[in-house]
């Protein structure tokens, strides 16, 4: 034991271990009760008007939920906590003089900024409301805000209901921090496929449940206060003040992380307590290998909330993406619990409560201008056939073939014949392979997310770079010259898109040759 506790930072475990393990060796985890076998919260109905509350409701601004101090409920299936603020809260407002301000700037990926001043009581997604807004975004519920430490290379997600201004407390005043406002379509994806982020191998209830915990059930389990899935598996950790890393077998319980120092003993006598997540936060880590040694760039760091020291720093480090997604994914469930989930059902519900639709729509009117006088198309099966075929003599106008990299053929130069794929948000020009890898990983590794983007190896070729089973594919789209007419295709030319545009819109309808249709693409914003 006293050889392990060299092994990493000063490890202090507060209260006796013994004690932190009978929680989960008392028999209390079981998840019997909750109603099954489907993911029913997901389809669960709207908040009942008079809902009541149960147990403590959060309090706006909280960073942790520590363990006793609220009692969950159950969110499955009859009752939904009717303590969610509105999508864009009161803060947003128009605000009285007498409202306390603060100036915050916000990054995107390409790191331009801006400034904006935004009340003191802030949420992260009050902050992402508002960028949405001012930058005409769609706003499809993955806009996100991050905290990036750059003086540590690492970030997190700060989560929906966080206070932005009680975040940036806990900077150094010397230090690199900033905000980024970027998409991350896996932060509530686990809620919609749980299997894709806890394999089988690495969760169960419990040493004494003597079986794996039904996956039907798992995120009930996990926001259930009584009961929670165990996380167990290897990882490497740093030792303090080395260089070097050793691979341990871990336990991730909801008192605290684990690990053991006698092989994948889960006995108490052997279980050497590492942090619980009260008051601190787990990133991610940017370049585990290149600034931590590490034998992988599958990093991950637990945090204290007000540290700002690499010393500080637990550093983990895992064998591929999944198992890295698993540990983070199931840290953030214990951590914020039935906050997460309420976070994620809030814009849906507040979007179906009370749909938006422009007061303008309702005087929309389809027009044909193909003739000499423009007229209005009163019969709807003509509107159709008008719009496709428009849709299409514009493209045949417009789009000219690439004689070389990117570059007009001399017979149209004209500027308004520039290709088209060039304005669209998920063509990324001249970024590289490493570049594209890491914009998708920033993004959220989930099926479908994708950009397109000029090959680097091959110049009269481009590249889908698509994400499937949370690893990054890359695919050629080659030219096909047919009597004097180019083509573009993924499959050797079975099948043909007369642009990049026509392709795109495809495979998001059709998977072909892909591993999973284009789902969520890949875009850039300038603040």
């Amino acid at each position: 034991m006293s050889d392990m506790n060299n092994t990493l930072d000063e490890i202090h475990t507060p209260g006796c271990l013994g004690e932190k393990a009978e929680i989960f060796q008392s028999g209390r985890g079981n998840a019997s009760g909750f109603p099954g076998p489907a993911l029913i919260p997901l389809r669960a109905p709207l908040l009942q008007p008079n809902a009541q509350k149960i147990g403590t409701p959060l309090c706006k601004g909280n960073r942790s939920i520590k363990e006793g101090e609220e009692s969950y409920p159950s969110p499955f299936p009859e009752f939904i906590p009717s303590t969610i603020t509105p999508l864009v809260s009161e803060c947003l407002l128009p605000r009285t003089k007498s409202s306390a301000t603060q100036v915050i700037k916000v990054y995107n990926e390409d790191n331009t900024s801006r400034a904006v001043e935004v009340p003191s009581d802030i949420t992260a997604r009050d902050v992402c409301q508002l960028f949405v807004l001012k930058n005409h975004c769609i706003d499809d519920h993955s806009w996100t805000l991050f905290e990036h430490l750059s003086h540590l290379g690492i970030e997190r997600t700060i989560e929906d209901h966080e206070s932005v201004m009680e975040v940036l407390s806990g900077w150094g005043v010397d230090t690199d921090c900033r905000l980024y406002f970027r998409k991350n379509f896996a932060k509530y994806e686990f809620f919609r496929k749980p299997l894709d982020f806890f394999p089988d191998h690495m969760v169960s209830i419990s040493s004494e449940a003597n079986g794996m915990v039904d996956h039907s059930q798992l995120i009930q389990t996990f926001l259930n206060s009584s009961t929670c899935p165990e996380i167990h598996g290897h990882l490497h950790a740093k030792e303090q003040s080395r260089k070097s890393w050793k691979k341990f077998y871990f336990v991730l319980r909801r008192s605290g992380l684990y690990f053991s120092n006698k092989g994948t003993s889960k006995e108490p006598r052997h279980l050497q307590f590492i942090a619980d997540f009260s008051d601190s936060d787990v990133f991610t880590m940017l370049s585990a290998k290149k600034l931590h040694g590490a034998p992988t760039d599958y990093g991950f760091c637990v945090k204290p909330t007000k540290c700002s020291s690499a010393r500080d720093l637990k550093l983990l480090c895992a064998d591929d993406e999944q198992t890295r997604t698993c540990w983070i994914t199931a840290m953030r469930l214990l951590k914020y619990g039935m906050q997460l989930y309420q976070n994620f059902i809030q814009p849906h519900q507040k979007q179906k409560a009370s749909p938006m639709r422009s007061i303008s729509e309702n005087s929309l009117v389809a027009m044909d201008f193909s003739g000499q006088k423009s007229r209005v198309i009163e019969n709807p099966s003509e509107v159709m056939s008008v719009a496709v075929e428009e849709g299409l003599s514009w493209r045949r106008k417009s789009c000219h073939r690439l004689s070389g990299h990117g570059s007009p053929s001399t017979s149209q130069n004209s500027l308004s014949n520039i290709a088209l794929h060039l304005a669209q948000s998920w063509f990324h020009s001249k970024l590289s392979r490493d570049e594209a890898q890491r914009l998708i990983t920033q993004q959220g590794l989930i099926d479908g997310v994708f950009l397109l983007r000029d090959s680097q190896s091959n110049p009269k070729t481009f590249v889908l770079s698509l994400c499937h089973m949370q690893k990054i594919k890359h695919f050629q789209i080659l030219p096909v010259d047919d009597e004097g007419e180019l083509f573009y295709s993924l499959d050797d030319g079975h099948t043909r898109f007369t642009d990049l545009i026509q392709l795109v819109e495809f495979y998001q309808l059709n998977r072909g040759v892909l591993p999973c249709k284009l789902k969520h693409h890949c875009a850039r914003i300038t603040l």
